[in-house]
């Protein structure tokens, strides 16, 4: 059996004994971007956090594995999860500036965050920091860690949560559609960022826009009240659809 990177296994989540996602199986390996599109409300959003333990506590995975290597994340305590979280899977956030805390700088909050993992010197925090930045197109680094959050636009807010996801160098980055609240502009670079990541992470890319995930994705999980309609490569998904229903999503005949 290959062993893939990440795997979700006839998995069911729900919602206060109601069930919001339904016998879910995928895999990602190394290397690749994953495209989960769907209509907003689908049950994207909740798949990829079932993997990170952000679910509500009314959200609880009742069926079915997610494997991370050879981990199953479902059967993990808490202490064992929060290890993951960080160093192995990095969660970026659709609204990133709402996940920074308005009253403290960027760089206290992205020092805080690689503590929790690490006792690393300011020194060396700061080195990696500003490496990251600069890939992210900061030329002024210093500055961004300097700021408070308010102070930046929105899509240097998206930016430098990625940073903040990528700060541990995890394996996994998971994207709970980062672009949706962008203008075109930086929705175009943060789009050409997830491409040249691609060389040293694996993506995870929760998506309601089907050019995008057409452009950016190597395979392409189609996701319709909290099931996976159809999952393949995405240029046979956007090219030749083997499910109707992905047909008319794809030519704007859904519904």
């Amino acid at each position: 059996m290959v062993e893939h990177l990440l795997r979700y296994d006839q998995v069911d989540i729900s919602y206060q004994g109601e069930l919001a996602v339904k016998q879910v199986s995928f895999a990602v390996d190394p290397g690749e971007i994953l495209g989960i599109v769907g209509e907003s409300g689908s049950g994207k959003s909740t798949l990829i956090k079932a993997a990170m333990g952000l679910l509500s506590q009314e959200g609880l995975v009742t069926r079915g594995d997610i494997w991370y290597q050879r981990k199953n994340i479902t059967d993990l305590p808490g202490k064992d999860r929060r290890r993951l979280n960080g160093p192995e899977l990095g969660y970026i956030f659709q609204n990133a500036g709402s996940s920074f805390c308005p009253i403290r700088t960027v760089g206290v909050q992205l020092y805080e965050t690689m503590r929790e993992h690490s006792r690393i010197s300011k020194k060396k925090f700061q080195d990696r920091a500003l490496e990251l930045l600069a890939k992210l197109g900061f030329s002024d680094g210093m500055r961004i860690l300097k700021s408070y959050p308010f102070e930046l636009s929105g899509g240097m807010q998206q930016r430098v949560g990625i940073a903040a996801a990528m700060l541990l160098n995890p394996q996994v980055l998971l994207a709970d559609e980062p672009t949706s609240a962008l203008d075109p502009i930086s929705t175009s670079k943060i789009e050409d960022l997830a491409v040249e990541l691609k060389k040293d992470y694996t993506i995870v890319m929760v998506t309601h826009n089907m050019q995008q995930a057409a452009r950016i994705s190597d395979k392409t999980a189609f996701f319709l009240l909290g099931e996976v309609i159809e999952f393949g490569e995405t240029e046979q998904i956007f090219s030749m659809p083997k499910n109707k229903k992905t047909e008319d999503y794809i030519t704007g005949r859904f519904g």
